[in-house]
């Protein structure tokens, strides 16, 4: 079992499933079972599938200054998180909707509501950070003074950069500096996949790369293994909704990354466990046990158990 330390966004989130995107105008459009209210963002998922690995998470975010904590617990009390880190000081609690279609294409508004005008109380982070085997950040403005505070710790950083647009880069340079791990989409890339995963790496000295290609699979580098290569995706469920996969397979492929070493057994293991998150709606619901996750390896890829 692994300890992480998570800080990132916890939000309320609104899915709704659409014909296409972009959409056609419509006054009224009325489908049942099409629209379905959760609890999300990036932080929030990536620390339920943690736990739902078997490890020790402290998961750090902000809400409303009147928003009841409980309600991060509703959905499934046998994954509860411990609140505690989770401070309400926003004027209220972020909020989210998210379009999608059958293509898995997907739109998303945020409201971050205050967010960026508040910093993390930073003893909080840095007594739990010490204890901690890896610490997962979000590319919240928030976030920043944490990453920096974690590497003169002396640990492990990875990171979720969401959102991702080239120009952006010099924004987030300090963060992407601090990373070992960084895992962004592909979404709204310009340039050659393979070129900007290795330009990445060579100028902020990440240790591995993981470049999320959709339906497409994704990118992995290694630096420690020399290794760029490009994975398909495999298919454990029928697909429902895509949110919260990319959450999904990088807290996977950090707890085996963690565990082994091996950051081939680990994307592998992380393809399977976001596969089978896509077979449900919603960031809380839809994470494997790593005993679940080791009897589809053995289906999947046919190779020796996980340990």
């Amino acid at each position: 079992m692994g300890r992480f330390v998570v800080a990132g966004i916890v939000q309320v989130e609104t899915i709704v499933r659409v014909d296409k995107i972009p959409m056609e105008y419509s006054p009224i459009t009325c489908k049942p079972n099409t629209i379905f209210t959760d609890i999300g963002g990036d932080a929030y998922g990536e620390s339920l599938a943690l736990k739902s690995l078997g490890n020790e998470v402290t998961f750090m975010s902000m809400v409303g200054k009147n928003a009841s904590q409980e309600v991060l617990n509703l959905y499934d009390i046998s994954m509860a998180l411990d609140t505690g880190y989770v401070l309400n000081v926003l004027s209220a609690t972020p909020a989210a909707v998210v379009l999608y279609d059958h293509e898995r294409q997907q739109q998303i508004f945020e409201d971050i509501k205050d967010l960026r005008n508040f910093e993390y109380d930073m003893s909080i982070f840095e007594k739990e950070a010490k204890a901690a085997d890896m610490v997962v950040l979000a590319n919240a403005q928030f976030c920043n003074p944490l990453a920096k505070k974690a590497k003169k710790l002396g640990k492990t950083v990875a990171v979720n950069f969401r959102g991702f647009s080239e120009e952006k880069i010099p924004f987030n340079a300090d963060l992407l500096r601090a990373a070992d791990i960084v895992y962004i989409s592909d979404d709204n890339l310009v340039n050659s996949s393979y070129d900007f995963v290795k330009s990445l790496a060579a100028e902020f000295d990440n240790d591995i790369v993981i470049l999320g290609q959709g339906a497409k699979g994704l990118i992995l580098f290694s630096k420690k293994d020399e290794l760029i290569v490009h994975y398909n995706t495999v298919k454990t469920n029928e697909i429902v909704n895509t949110v919260g996969a990319g959450e999904a397979l990088f807290s996977c492929f950090l707890h085996f990354y963690l565990k082994t070493g091996d950051a081939k057994r680990a994307i592998k293991n992380a393809l399977l466990f976001a596969s089978y998150k896509l077979g449900f709606t919603g960031s809380s619901k839809g994470f494997l046990t790593e005993e679940e996750l080791e009897h589809w390896y053995s289906l999947i890829w046919k190779e020796e158990r996980i340990d």
